[in-house]
């Protein structure tokens, strides 16, 4: 699919209001009073389609002081959080090059998430693991203050230290899962020996033990996967000093055609790809190389301001105008 229209139409909304009923959340804010209309009570999104051979329908309510709820084929959810573990939605938006030039913190975050898109009896890892670290640290403060003892702080460390061990295999493993085809995707895009490298190992309880001092003088646990990065590099530079602002663009988007195949072959249904003004600034031949991929990767949103950016003919075309969006 292409949506189209001049610049403030709506086609970022469009593209955003499908992230939301598909993955109950929105990649541009965390705050759902954003995503209500000035005046309004409230907001829905109601998406439907099919997976494989069996009919899907996804509703999303966001209400004030009662939150968000969701329903699946009209089954309320526990959360909606439970929508993600039913629909893989991967979004490119032009701040998404964050994830390779923004600060660590960004590409953890990122490969957290796609831990639970390849590994999802594994999903928990990340946020166990940053619950009992958050615990740690309360316990280092405490200690440092005068309010509890040494011993208090023993069941968390061997807790960091397990669940550290877990998340650094996951993080591992995910890399080692997207690193062939993100350096295929890369290469098809124009950017050649793209890879992906992890660096970092678990942290032992020894290991923890041995810096408490200075744990106790900082308040924070100074080693563990939650000070990892993810390097994304081509050949011997790494694409967040090094990179130009085009190469970084493509290696986002090889990240995110390379997690999309691993997609497939893991679950075996293709997720949803929404790629907002991701024609903007390629060339003609990294557009026709890019309209080539996602041809055969299932359904694809793109977001353009005209029709001819994409060099090929879209199965649907979607002109958007503010408060409008038809069939072109």
């Amino acid at each position: 699919m292409l949506a189209v229209g001049p610049n403030g139409a709506g086609k970022t909304n469009l593209l955003e209001s499908l992230h939301v009923g598909t993955q109950g959340f929105s990649p541009r804010t965390r705050n759902d009073a954003h995503l209500v209309r000035f005046g309004a009570d409230g907001a829905r999104v109601a998406v439907s389609g099919r997976r494989g051979a069996s009919p899907v329908a996804l509703d999303v309510v966001l209400r004030g002081r009662d939150g968000k709820r969701a329903r699946l084929n009209g089954v309320p959810l526990p959360s909606v959080d439970g929508l993600r573990a039913e629909v893989s939605t991967l979004v490119f938006t032009p701040d998404r090059l964050g994830v390779v030039k923004g600060a660590p913190l960004v590409r953890r975050a990122y490969f957290d998430r796609a831990i639970g898109r390849l590994l999802p009896a594994r999903a928990d890892v990340p946020g166990a693991y940053g619950a009992a670290l958050a615990q740690r640290n309360a316990a280092l403060r405490r200690i440092a203050l005068g309010l509890s003892t040494h011993d208090a702080l023993d069941p968390w460390t061997a807790r960091v230290a397990e669940l550290g061990e877990r998340l650094v295999a996951a993080r591992r493993e995910t890399v080692a899962t997207l690193a062939p085809a993100f350096a295929d995707r890369a290469a098809e895009l124009g950017l050649a020996a793209a890879a992906l490298r992890y660096d970092g190992g678990p942290a032992s309880v020894e290991e923890l033990e041995a810096r408490i001092d200075r744990d106790l003088q900082r308040g924070t646990t100074g080693a563990g996967p939650h000070l990892h990065d993810v390097a994304v590099v081509a050949g011997d530079r790494d694409l967040r000093l090094y990179g130009s602002q085009g190469e970084q663009r493509m290696a986002v988007l090889a990240l995110l055609l390379a997690e999309a195949e691993a997609i497939v072959e893991r679950r075996g249904v293709s997720p949803l790809l929404l790629l907002d003004d991701v024609l903007s600034e390629l060339d003609l031949h990294r557009r026709r190389a890019l309209a080539a991929r996602v041809a055969g990767s299932g359904q694809t949103l793109v977001t353009a301001t005209a029709a001819g950016a994409l060099p090929a003919s879209p199965d649907l075309l979607l002109e958007v105008s503010p408060g409008e969006v038809r069939r072109g």
